[in-house]
């Protein structure tokens, strides 16, 4: 979707700073991160909102678990601890409407969130 500010990234259309790539998904850093460690990691498809996921995304919101695993690896914050999440609608907090799944780490994260 071209006006999708998700989708431009991807296509290289906007800069960001870009932490993995591969046939499914893209993850970058947060413009306005909230840890030391905040990444979106976006589906190369774009998937407005969990509420449209179907059965045949199974497989990718799996594969968007595992990169958000090797982030945090990769960041060093994996055996202390780390937060991936997703935000459903503007009610969550949900301003891009490009399926993304947000992974933080590297301070203490509490509980429940804001």
């Amino acid at each position: 979707m071209p006006e999708c500010l998700f989708c431009q990234i991807r296509d290289g259309e906007l800069p960001a700073e870009i932490i993995y790539t591969d046939e499914q998904v893209i993850a970058f850093r947060d413009i306005n991160p909230q840890a030391p460690l905040h990444a979106l990691i976006v589906p190369r498809q774009h998937i407005p909102s969990l509420n449209d996921l179907q059965p045949e995304h199974d497989g990718l919101v799996g594969h968007l678990h595992r990169v958000a695993a090797r982030l945090a690896a990769d960041a060093g914050v994996a055996d202390k601890g780390y937060r991936v999440l997703f935000n459903c609608n503007r009610g969550a907090g949900q301003t891009v409407y490009h399926l993304h799944l947000h992974v933080l780490g590297g301070r203490l994260l509490r509980w429940p969130p804001g």
